[in-house]
């Protein structure tokens, strides 16, 4: 079984980056780069907001990424740069228990996650010592997993610091695992346009009160349908158990879930549990404040974007010649309903999907978790520069800020590669 991460040798002098990545490390440390590692940001095509209901998305690697420059030595610490000044330098040693603060989100805590995760991943103690610097061109909070891939990086950073390998695995499917690939049809492209807000998951409760009304709605329909709903915590169970379909399932939502926001004690009362139970076992520790619930928009979400993700694929697998139609209007229908049903989007979000499909867009829509971030476009191939242009004109130059940022905000998306270590010719 092939084996990650792949190596391949590189002369860095022929690379712009990797050059100026080299330099930076240099004149940080004193010393020449070991290695360097590189994974890839994606954007989500199609899936949004149901990975972690247990359905299956849609990716794409693109070729924006976060690279690292990594030296090995017997410091017995880990030191961590970026060339990007705002974000600071930070020095964790090896010796100790390597600690992630969830409430504090810094950019050095996302690196040492994945340092964290090879590490019980293989079981090492104490890790090698190692000096890195991390070089992104993925833009923050945009919607591109800027943060995943600095997780991937630097866990790849760390099997080769430490020696160690994993088999490579693409997560697309989750019940059970995985992995099949799409073709896309030919004819179109894809068109990355940031909205120029950022949302900080990490920082805020919107993304973690949805996941906590996905486990609400899974307990009230598997209690209505007589299911165990102790043991069940995602949507995608309820299916399972009930053996139906995506489309049964929308009926049953339509049926079990009112519209109207449900209160804490209409939720304990249907479940049977007390108001502790509901605080300890409903809930997350930033969504502890929340009063009142939307269970049947969110379900109603969840397995309508499940149904266009099947479809996705399905007209993929067609080859019909209306492929780039189909696909644009499950676009379509994916925003309206991260919009409308999820509550996902914003106002700047809405307007720039709005300006994109009055570009020449066949489908526009929010791609990552939303609230900000980035939209997605699919542009039939020919009408790519005047698009660009279009989107150029009604959204960016209109505001300054936004003009200060286009170049890194808007751009056609090409398949990117897989996470890989570059080591020196």
């Amino acid at each position: 079984m092939a084996t990650n991460p792949p190596k391949i040798k590189t002369a860095t002098s022929a690379n712009e980056r990797l050059q100026k990545v080299r330099n930076t490390f240099e004149k940080k440390y004193g010393e020449s780069p070991l290695f360097y590692a590189c994974a890839p940001g994606r954007v989500n095509l199609i899936g949004e907001h149901i990975d972690y209901c247990g359905y299956s998305v849609l990716p794409m690697a693109i070729e924006q990424n976060i690279l690292a420059a990594v030296s090995v030595n017997n410091s017995g610490r880990i030191q961590l740069a970026n060339t990007n000044p705002q974000y600071k330098d930070f020095t964790v040693s090896c010796s100790e228990d390597i600690a992630i603060d969830r409430d504090n989100p810094k950019w050095h805590y996302y690196f040492l996650c994945g340092v964290k995760g090879i590490q019980e991943k293989f079981g090492i103690a104490p890790l090698a010592g190692m000096s890195c610097v991390v070089d992104g061109t993925i833009p923050p909070s945009s919607g591109l997993s800027s943060s995943s891939a600095l997780v991937c990086c630097a866990g790849l950073v760390t099997m080769e610091a430490n020696q160690k390998s994993l088999s490579k695995a693409k997560l697309i499917e989750f019940q059970p695992l995985r992995a099949t690939d799409v073709k896309l049809p030919d004819g179109a492209v894809f068109v990355i346009s940031n909205c120029c807000v950022e949302m900080n998951k990490a920082a805020s409760s919107h993304f973690n009160i949805r996941v906590v009304e996905c486990r609400i709605a899974t307990k009230m329909l598997a209690q209505v349908k007589g299911l165990d709903s102790s043991r069940l915590l995602k949507l995608a169970q309820v299916q399972t158990e009930l053996k139906a379909s995506l489309e049964d399932m929308l009926a049953l939502v339509d049926e079990v879930l009112h519209p109207e926001l449900y209160s804490r004690e209409e939720i304990c009362k249907a479940l049977g549990i007390t108001p502790e139970q509901f605080s300890t076992e409903l809930l997350s520790a930033n969504t502890q404040h929340v009063t009142h619930f939307k269970l049947h928009q969110r379900a109603k979400h969840v397995y309508g974007e499940a149904a266009r993700v099947l479809q996705f694929k399905n007209v993929c697998d067609s080859e019909s010649d209306k492929s780039i139609r189909l696909l644009g209007d499950l676009m379509n229908q994916s925003h309206a309903s991260c919009r409308d049903l999820y509550e996902c989007s914003c106002p700047e979000l809405d307007q720039l999907v709005d300006i994109c499909l009055k570009s020449g867009a066949v489908g526009s829509r929010l791609t990552g978790a939303g609230w900000g971030g980035c939209a997605v476009s699919m542009v039939p191939s020919e009408k790519v520069e005047f698009f660009i242009q279009a989107v150029r004109e009604a959204y960016y130059l209109t505001d300054p800020r936004r003009a200060a940022m286009e170049k890194q905000s808007l751009f056609v998306s090409k398949p990117g590669g897989g996470a890989v270590i570059f080591l020196e010719e």
